[in-house]
């Protein structure tokens, strides 16, 4: 038995720690949200700021990144980057397809340079 809590302890610690906190908040915004406007100014630009939150760390982990993904020049991940965002548009904006090539493009570009 005690090994068993042992194997369950960091899911859990996850799960408490990691998952609900976020959940909380997701689920307080929607109830927040649920009558504005999705036009309204503030909506646009809490769009417009989580947006280049979002560029802003894929391009630190494009650019300065650490650890295996350094070891992948940084030609490939840009190009890869690129890919995605390609098969993105091309996929009438599906994000599974972006994240897919793009991805895939990454592995590639490691399996090419030996990495």
């Amino acid at each position: 038995m005690k090994l068993m809590l042992q194997d369950i302890g960091p899911w859990f610690a996850l799960l408490l720690f990691g998952f609900l906190p976020n959940e909380i908040w997701r689920l307080a915004g929607f109830v927040l949200v649920r009558g504005l406007d999705e036009k309204s100014p503030i909506i646009t630009w809490v769009r417009a700021v989580a947006t280049a939150m979002l560029a802003g760390v894929l391009a630190q982990l494009i650019l300065s990144t650490s650890g295996a993904l350094a070891l992948i020049p940084v030609g490939v991940r840009i190009g890869a980057a690129c890919i995605g965002f390609a098969a993105f548009l091309v996929a009438r904006r599906s994000v599974f397809a972006g994240v897919a090539a793009g991805e895939l493009a990454v592995m590639a570009g490691a399996y090419w340079f030996g990495v």
